[in-house]
């Protein structure tokens, strides 16, 4: 009975946390010297929750940022969250949501692997975190 009950609760937090799921991530290559680039990727959450941040050991600061056009002119900004709606894959792309990695400490080449760490928020304000291998794709790509 106890193993039941056991397995009863751990459904129910698993469900309450939902899962979270990245495809096609990807970052930028860079050129010597370049100091700053954009990751890109698709996330999904079984529940209603946000993408609140992300690190790096490659990075002295990952930031969440968005594109957009204003006036004619494309701007960039930095923001404080994704919004991902459950069982909405949300696309961070270039010219629309992405992460830019800055402070980089040493130029990324086509066909490296570098490590993103998401951090995703519930609905309930529970903080997760979810582990990431993005390929460097080649500059023009």
């Amino acid at each position: 009975m106890r193993i039941v009950l056991g397995l009863v609760l751990a459904c129910a937090v698993l469900d309450a946390v939902g899962e979270v799921t990245v495809k096609d991530a990807w970052v930028r290559g860079t050129v010597p010297a370049q100091t700053t680039t954009g990751a890109f990727m698709t996330v999904t959450s079984t529940v209603d929750a946000k993408l609140v941040g992300a690190r790096s050991p490659i990075a002295k600061a990952a930031e969440i940022h968005e594109s957009a056009m204003h006036g004619g002119v494309m701007h960039m900004h930095g923001v404080e969250e994704v919004k991902l709606p459950a069982g909405k894959a949300v696309e961070l792309k270039p010219g629309s949501y992405h992460l830019m990695l800055m402070g980089l400490s040493k130029p990324v080449g086509e066909g490296q692997k570098v490590p993103i760490t998401l951090t995703v928020q519930d609905a309930k304000g529970a903080k997760h975190t979810v582990e990431v291998q993005a390929e460097v794709r080649a500059l023009g790509k």
